[in-house]
């Protein structure tokens, strides 16, 4: 359309032909101008991202109440609460549907590598994907499929199917933890992430918690095959409950807007693996997740072949661990952010983590407890208390230094890390069990592991980071 100031800025003397020709032949040329401009790239000496930043920190929501921002970071805790409860479900019934189905404990550990292998492949994708999707819609749409497929594994037929479904659950739920961290980090001041993080994975840790005893029941009245089916169910409640807590347009607007960014542009997503805050985090999960690994995955396995525990016992044991988990997650975070708020900005909270090492060599100590399989069980419970300390302080530390919009690939990579931990390990654990009939080697070896990395990662030069986040 043309307007009127548009004629008559090109008309002159007299009203000639030639000269409304000229005008209309100027007109078009300034709009087609302008279209050119619209849809052709110029490089500029300021990249798209930093005017991206520069704009939305000029529109950017106000900061959400403290209250209302830890009701959004507690909803999505609960996330990893329900992942973790339709992939552990499995491992409390391990016993059960390793007998059922012909199963050996080398094949187990291969059934676990496979939802480890999928995640592996599916967090740092899903990640990515999150950065731009935002976690309100790509969390509804991820429990909506995982919990469909952890429903189906209660008609496997064998060892081979079981495989498949773990590697279609692993898949589903790879957008968790990305999308839970980067939750976490919208809605939550900055003095209170470390907080957030450490009660993040408290999450898993509940999970892994009532799965136990929720399987267990389940088992006790309708058999193995419905158990899955009846944790899947439970997992759905969660959908109203984030899509209720997230509806308030202040909220959505934190979720869709990351933390004002430092400047300069964030490195590439094959690069950031790269860079030395991630990659030590990244180092650090390896050497602890796959003592993580055993006391959330093999302890049914573990009480059953070394005390002869019957199944319907379990339960009362395999709550344990994961409650400890959750404190050791929950506390080492509250520690860290304490000193953050009453220090500044601590360059590295290597105390912190010295500390929770110590906590998580305790699994070593386990062949000692011969004839007891609640003192074993204490033991496994206090190393996982250190590792959940390790996860909160190595995942606060990472975050606090990537860039803000790269929140969700950077704990993307982390879980990944895990995954590839988990694939390593799990059918290593069953293999060696399997030859040796014997755990204590094992034990001291996983246990062992965490010392010379939480080394490396305390005495690991980074930068200090960003003020502006």
């Amino acid at each position: 359309m043309i307007d009127s100031d548009e004629i008559s800025s090109g008309s002159g003397e007299g009203g000639t032909g030639a000269r409304l020709m000229a005008t209309g032949s100027a007109i078009l040329r300034r709009r087609l101008h302008a279209y050119r401009n619209l849809f052709t790239f110029r490089p500029t000496t300021e990249s798209a991202y930093n005017t991206y930043i520069r704009v939305t920190a000029r529109t950017s929501p106000p900061a959400l109440s403290l209250a209302r921002g830890w009701s959004v970071a507690v909803v999505a805790t609960l996330v990893m609460s329900v992942s973790y409860i339709d992939r552990q479900a499995l491992a409390a019934l391990a016993p059960t549907v390793c007998k059922a189905l012909a199963i050996d404990h080398e094949q187990y550990g291969w059934v676990l590598a496979a939802f480890s292998l999928a995640y592996l492949v599916g967090a740092p994708v899903s990640g990515a994907l999150l950065d731009h999707l935002g976690a309100r819609r790509g969390l509804v749409y991820a429990i909506l499929a995982w919990s469909a497929v952890a429903a189906v594994q209660a008609v496997v037929p064998g060892f081979v199917t079981l495989v498949a479904m773990r590697i279609a659950l692993g898949l589903a739920e790879s957008p968790s933890f990305p999308g839970a961290a980067q939750s976490v980090q919208r809605v939550l001041p900055r003095a209170s992430r470390s907080a957030g993080y450490g009660m993040l994975f408290t999450g898993s840790a509940v999970g892994a918690m009532v799965a136990a005893p929720l399987a267990s029941a389940l088992y006790a009245r309708w058999g193995w095959r419905f158990a899955f089916v009846g944790t899947a169910i439970v997992g759905l409640a969660w959908v109203p409950l984030w899509l209720a807590t997230t509806s308030r347009a202040d909220v959505q607007a934190a979720l869709a807007t990351p933390p004002e960014a430092p400047a300069g542009e964030p490195p590439s997503r094959l690069a950031l693996v790269l860079t030395p805050p991630v990659l030590r985090a990244v180092l650090m999960v390896l050497a602890a997740a796959p003592s993580i690994m055993f006391g959330l995955n093999f302890m049914a396995h573990f009480l059953h072949d070394v005390y002869a525990l019957p199944q319907d016992a379990l339960g009362a044991y395999l709550w344990v661990p994961p409650l400890f988990y959750d404190l050791g997650s929950v506390g080492f975070g509250v520690l860290a952010s304490r000193r953050e708020r009453h220090e500044g900005e601590p360059r590295s909270h290597a105390g912190l983590m010295a500390a929770a090492a110590a906590l998580a060599v305790t699994m070593a100590a386990m062949p000692l407890a011969h004839h007891s399989p609640a003192l074993a069980n204490a033991l496994a419970a206090t190393s996982l208390a250190g590792g959940g300390g390790l996860y909160a302080l190595l995942t606060s530390d990472m975050l606090k230094r990537v860039h803000p919009t790269q929140v969700s690939t950077a704990g993307g990579l982390t879980a990944a890390a895990q995954s590839l931990a988990f694939i390593v390990a799990g059918p290593l654990i069953g293999r060696v069990y399997d030859r040796t009939h014997s755990y204590a080697g094992l034990l001291v070896g996983l246990g062992a592991i965490v010392v010379p990395m939480a080394a490396v990662w305390c005495l690991w030069p980074v930068r200090a980071p960003a003020s502006a986040r």
